[in-house]
């Protein structure tokens, strides 16, 4: 029995209430039907960080898609860092930290292999969803732009040889280290022929200060995701040289994690939280609530910019800030639940740790598929899914990947993978 017996009256009130409100149209299911669907506990706090891609986690709770399969009593906090992010969840709830998050999908990965806590402690995490695909980027500062560095990183080797020679290196940021934007960077680093390990000084910026950091000229280029590059280019501080999704179309992004023993302990709660956010992705997908979308999101408890610097590039506009056409209907708009954006596949995750391996942030001697069986909780996704009667892939991996260089990760392969890239550190 519920530790709250009077809970499906609420829940059922609450959907009421939303459906009242026309909150998210005619969306996907009832709720719930019966008293034994309902979460053992109404309670979940949960993390996000300042960016376009924390929409589903957002929609969640304006909407009132939490409420409404029983979880009423659900925070959305705000988290300064992707540091603090991880320091909150080692805490967790209990110890006045966060029971899960919208996360940098590596980061789950190194918290539950001890990689980056405290005395290396392991704390097990799942990852529930794949929160986006794409809308990342890589932005450079405006003296660059006679270098017309873009896709190709090639033309800013020689200006950042000579800046090291001179010892004062061109420095880039990234959110935090072994994470997706520390990824991006790199990769584009390396394929342009300059290491990131020796060439260039990389150092790491949460992502709301990234455009100031630019702007007083701390840093000379960026990989984080929106609306920080569409808000330096509306300063005119900066250009985007590059999307991520031009390095490797419908990449996988943030993910939406929980604590193991969060899951492990309130199944069905785990089960409401997931297809609330589910829901919301459907929703944040739809062309039709892109504005309203941009509006919720830019609210200051939320990310706290203006709509200008949101919307564009939530409808997949792409003005670069270099005097490259505006490109509309971008194949690499950021999406959150089409073609299976938000399914969490295994193959992905495989390829974040392979890339930790790449530059030396785990082991070359890692059990990577270990240690994806054991944080990957697609199963979860997918009974999920199937209660909102929505359709799930036939397997676990979307076969082999392709980047804008020619390179190639077949997840059954990653070996050949780490053999074909020329320039990598392992441990």
């Amino acid at each position: 029995m519920p530790e709250d017996s009077t809970q499906f009256t609420l829940t059922r009130r609450g959907l009421l209430q939303a459906a009242g409100a026309a909150t998210v149209g005619s969306l996907l299911t009832p709720g719930y039907v019966g008293a034994a669907d309902a979460p053992e506990t109404t309670k979940a706090r949960l993390g996000f960080i300042s960016l376009s891609d924390c929409a589903p986690l957002v929609i969640a709770k304006e909407k009132g898609l939490f409420d409404k399969y029983g979880m009423k009593d659900v925070e959305v906090a705000k988290q300064a860092s992707w540091g603090v992010t991880r320091d909150n969840l080692e805490l967790g709830a209990g110890g006045g930290g966060i029971d899960g998050a919208h996360i940098l999908t590596p980061m789950v990965y190194l918290i539950a292999n001890g990689n980056i806590t405290k005395g290396s402690k392991k704390v097990p995490m799942f990852i529930l969803a794949r929160l986006n695909v794409n809308g990342q980027g890589i932005s450079v500062a405006n003296k660059y732009k006679p270098l017309k560095v873009g896709l190709d990183a090639a033309p800013m080797k020689a200006e950042a040889l000579k800046a090291k020679a001179n010892g004062d290196p061109i420095t880039v940021a990234q959110t935090f280290p072994g994470g997706t934007h520390w990824a991006w960077l790199r990769y584009w680093l390396a394929a342009g022929g300059i290491d990131p390990e020796t060439d260039v000084k990389m150092i790491t910026v949460p992502p709301p200060q990234m455009v100031a950091n630019m702007k007083t000229g701390v840093t000379d280029a960026f990989c984080v995701g929106e609306p920080w590059h569409q808000q330096l280019i509306n300063q005119q501080i900066g250009y985007t040289a590059v999307t991520t999704g031009q390095i490797w179309n419908r990449h996988p992004e943030k993910s939406f994690a929980l604590r193991a023993d969060y899951v492990e302990k309130y199944p069905k709660a785990t089960k409401a939280l997931l297809m609330a956010v589910q829901e919301a992705q459907i929703w944040a997908d739809k062309a039709e609530n892109k504005d309203e979308l941009a509006q919720i999101v830019s609210k200051r408890s939320w990310i706290g910019a203006p709509v200008s610097d949101i919307v564009a590039r939530y409808k997949g506009i792409i003005d670069y800030g270099d005097g490259r056409p505006v490109e509309r209907n971008s194949p690499h708009i950021m999406q959150f639940w089409k073609d299976f954006a938000s399914y969490p596949y295994q193959s992905h995750d495989l390829w974040f740790l392979t890339e930790d391996i790449r530059w030396g942030v785990l082991s070359a001697t890692t059990d990577t598929k270990k240690l994806v069986a054991a944080v990957n909780r697609e199963d979860l996704w997918r009974e999920a899914a199937k209660a909102l009667g929505q359709p799930t892939p036939k397997g676990t991996s979307r076969g082999v990947e392709k980047f804008f260089d020619g390179v190639s990760f077949d997840p059954a392969k990653p070996e050949a993978y780490l053999k074909s890239v020329k320039l990598k550190k392992l441990a």
